[in-house]
């Protein structure tokens, strides 16, 4: 039985909300991207943008696949090594960037460069979920919502092609 693509966006929200994590707070990361190569760029064009990205099945798939690889780690119930690498959110293990890069996918070669950059300097929310301190494993999360962050900034940029020079990070 194939789930409905309604079905799977609202689990996809809950649990987005159930980590901390608000589209307002994803859409800040996109104006952050974005201020300043889109004149009159508003919070409420950004808000609109993320709900555009979260309405694609893919981006329901990674969210619902790393989340629950985040929550399995909190719980002790990966194998080793597996549980020691997701649990400490190790550089060199990759897989975490992988999944974010199948919402960036989407969006094009300036979906690709927007995440890039904002997982180095990692603002907002990104450096409240890369806090490796207290119960919470964010391993997947902080990626996957960084790569939403740059589809809605990279949606932009198509809806706004004459800036598209300025626009790459």
């Amino acid at each position: 039985m194939v789930l409905e693509t309604k079905t799977l966006e609202e689990k996809a929200r809950q649990l987005l909300k159930e980590r901390g994590v608000s589209v307002i707070d994803i859409a800040k990361l996109v104006m952050y991207l974005q201020k300043d190569y889109i004149p009159g760029l508003s919070l409420e064009n950004c808000v609109d943008s993320v709900d555009s990205v979260l309405s694609k099945r893919e981006v329901h798939n990674a969210i619902l696949t790393g989340i629950q690889l985040d929550i399995l780690a909190e719980e002790d119930k990966l194998l080793q090594p597996l549980q020691e690498i997701v649990a400490q959110d190790e550089g060199l293990y990759g897989i975490d960037e992988i999944l974010a890069l199948s919402i960036v996918n989407v969006y094009g070669s300036i979906g690709f460069t927007n995440y890039g950059y904002i997982d180095k300097v990692k603002p907002g929310i990104l450096q409240m979920l890369n806090d490796h301190e207290g119960p919470r494993i964010h391993t997947f999360l902080d990626d996957i919502v960084g790569a939403i962050a740059a589809s809605g900034a990279s949606r932009l940029a198509h809806q706004y092609p004459d800036n598209a020079d300025q626009l790459m990070h």
